[in-house]
């Protein structure tokens, strides 16, 4: 008996040194618990949390044992007593370790989902998504609905051949409400157009069609109703009229957002002074201001871009109303709709056209729906294709068309024509310069030859206008005038001359001071103190200041598409890019890396197309295709050319009168010291040596 009780107390001792496992576990679970440090006083029920353990070895050292019988196993009462415990405690521990994942609970069925699926109308998407076409801003919407109404006017006006006259009016309603009317004279709207005009969007006639035109998509007006009645709740309101003995229709338009379909509130006949022409009116939520990227910066491109339209502007808080004459009174030649060319065709319009050709053969179809390709054209395709010239074009497999596709660039075909597309024209670029830019020292146009990009016409036109009035130079006064005049302002004279010049608009009191001394006047004196001299050498101070301000500011750029100014997006056009690639150093102008050039210079850059690469429905910024980034280039380095050859002919007469000046300093006295060693009379001298001075001056400083 002692031997079996000491056996199995051995046996006790062992399985407390090797706890027991509930369940298996993982590799990762064994090699975490194998690795914590259990007590000595383990039981053999499951093993007890860490934290459970590390309490009792915090204890006073005594571990508590169960109550044993004499073969040294617990009791049942112990054994009752603790195994709750346990149970408990081995369940908090595994739970820390696996935790039970818990089923997802499912939120809505497939038919839950298909249910709450609807169309989209472009309405829809274009109330949440406004800045995308240029609405984003009070400033920029009031911008775009001027712009687009304007637009649409030149283009009615052109298509019907009517020398456009346009009034644009711009009425602040109350605090950053303005109403803006847009009215011009041309053909005017039939009555039952008028609402999907201005109540739908992508709605248009131009959409389809190759030629030039202002509007392409269908989206501008109707989207600037749109934003009028989203921010005012305010209609619409058209007035046309298509002939003189026809009655005027008065239309009052809301947008039907959820259906893009117009909904007209009022419809009536009413009594209109105008023969013909259309007049719009739109509420809006808006901010007007002056300067860059304002309405009046646009209207002043357009007249520079549009010579033959004549502009009547009436801007709002009370500013004077201004006039734009047109310099042309000769219309520009109506563009001629054209074919899509093969070069510029995708593979998925391609394989439209032949399955909504009315031609019968392949080759019927080549002919018919594409510019440049003829009988032979379309035999040499179809051969490079592997097809049939007869084959039927409907029943042409996709793999097929794919083909034909890849078959096209292989064959030359001729460019496609270029009268679809009407440049303003070197000339009228130029008037148009000379109207808005008064007073420059050289005007420089270029127009480049059309050419293609994709298949589609364009052409480039370059215009510049340096110096003069864009150095910001203005007239002091006279002598005559009464008092001390300096840059047209009449300075009070019983000031010091620092204080009174502080009036001058950009002339803070420390350019003052620095201006003074330049030209060595003190800055104490009174004004009715200075002499003729001092006002002229603080009139001279002032020029070479505003000279170097106008050499260090960036020059003006004017962008133009399709004869309209591009406002917004200017680092992200083509023609910025092609613009900061030139290097204008060589023609004589400073420039920063990678920017535009520096000085008193408006330069215009505008392209004519079929279809202009706009890089979103804003119509702000044009694509950076190769084709038209090297046309840009060549158009600017042409102008650039006449512009440095100025500048240089320009540096040699300074250099020239310069020394001109230093010998006359010197001429008298020495054709007095002539005189008296000669004897030969003072007059004669002088005039030879005049003479020669101008040889001497006229000589290149080079050679």
């Amino acid at each position: 008996m002692k031997a079996e009780a000491q056996t199995s107390l051995e046996d006790l001792m062992a399985k407390r040194k090797t706890p027991k496992r509930s369940a298996p576990e993982s590799d990762a679970s064994q090699a975490t618990t194998t690795s914590r440090k259990k007590p000595s006083h383990e039981s053999t029920q499951p093993e007890q949390s860490d934290q459970a353990a590390k309490a009792g070895q915090r204890s006073a050292g005594k571990a508590k044992q169960p109550a044993a019988d004499g073969a040294g196993r617990p009791t049942d009462q112990t054994e009752q007593a603790q195994q709750p415990k346990a149970t408990k405690e081995a369940g908090q521990e595994g739970a820390e370790e696996t935790p039970k994942a818990r089923k997802p609970k499912r939120r809505r069925s497939a038919e839950t989902m298909a249910s709450q699926q609807r169309d989209i109308s472009v309405s829809e998407f274009f109330v949440k998504n406004r800045h995308l076409l240029g609405f984003d801003s009070p400033a920029r919407a009031l911008l775009t609905t001027v712009k687009e109404a304007v637009d649409n006017a030149l283009d009615a006006c052109e298509d019907a051949g009517i020398l456009p006259t346009i009034v644009v009016e711009i009425d602040l309603v109350a605090e950053n409400r303005y109403r803006v009317a847009v009215q011009d004279n041309g053909p005017g709207i039939v009555r039952r157009q008028v609402p999907k005009i201005f109540g739908k969007l992508l709605y248009g006639s131009k959409f389809h069609k190759l030629k030039q035109s202002r509007g392409q998509q269908g989206i501008g007006i109707s989207a600037a109703g749109m934003y009028g009645q989203l921010t005012t709740g305010k209609p619409v309101v058209i007035t046309s009229r298509t002939a003189e003995n026809r009655p005027a229709h008065h239309f009052e338009i809301v947008i039907n957002t959820r259906k893009n379909n117009p909904e007209v509130i009022k419809d009536i006949e009413v009594e209109w002074a105008e023969p013909h022409g259309t007049r719009v009116e739109i509420e809006l939520e808006g901010i007007y201001k002056a300067g860059r990227r304002s309405v009046d910066q646009y209207l002043e491109q357009t007249a520079i871009a549009n010579p033959h339209a004549e502009i009547f502007y009436n801007p709002p808080k009370g500013k004077k109303e201004r006039f734009f004459p047109r310099v042309s009174d000769e219309l520009p030649p109506e563009p001629v709709e054209i074919k899509p060319h093969p070069y510029g065709v995708e593979l998925g319009l391609l394989i439209k056209l032949l399955k909504d050709t009315s031609a019968r053969t392949l080759r019927a179809a080549l002919m018919q729906d594409f510019s440049r390709v003829s009988a032979r054209v379309a035999d040499a395709i179809c051969a490079e294709a592997g097809l049939k010239p007869t084959a039927r074009p409907k029943q042409i497999a996709n793999r097929e068309v794919e083909s034909l596709y890849q078959a096209i660039p292989k064959v030359k075909i001729l460019s496609p024509p270029t009268n679809c597309i009407v440049p303003i024209g070197e000339d009228l670029v130029r008037k148009g310069l000379e109207r808005e830019i008064k007073g420059a020292e050289i005007y420089v146009t270029k127009t480049r030859p059309p050419t293609v990009y994709r298949g589609n016409p364009f052409q480039i036109e370059v215009g510049l206008a340096y110096g003069g009035q864009l150095t910001g130079l203005v007239d002091h006064g006279t002598e005559s005038d009464r008092g001390v005049w300096i840059s047209g302002v009449r300075l009070a004279h019983n000031k010091t001359i620092e204080m009174a010049l502080t009036v001058l608009p950009g002339l803070t009191r420390k350019k003052v001071v620095e201006l003074l001394l330049q030209a060595g006047v003190n800055r104490s004196t009174r004004v009715r103190e200075l002499t003729q001299d001092q006002v002229g050498l603080v009139r001279s101070a002032l020029d070479a200041s505003v000279r170097s301000q106008a050499q260090s500011r960036s020059i003006q750029l004017v962008r133009l598409a399709n004869r309209v100014p591009l406002q917004y997006q200017q680092s992200a056009c083509a023609i910025t890019k092609a613009v900061n690639d030139v290097n204008w150093r060589r023609y004589g102008l400073n420039q920063p890396r990678g920017s535009l050039p520096t000085g008193p210079m408006v330069l215009v850059v505008h392209i004519a197309s079929v279809w202009v690469p706009f890089t979103s429905e804003s119509k702000e910024a044009i694509a950076h295709y190769s084709e038209i980034l090297e046309e840009i280039q060549r158009g600017l380095q042409e102008c650039g050319r006449d512009l440095g050859s100025y500048l240089s002919r320009r540096s040699h007469a300074k250099s020239r009168e310069q020394r001109r000046n230093k010998l006359n300093l010197y001429a008298g006295e020495l054709a007095e010291s002539l005189a008296r060693l000669t004897g030969k009379p003072r007059d004669k001298i002088a005039k030879t040596l005049d003479q020669a001075a101008d040889q001497f001056a006229a000589v290149d400083l080079l050679e």
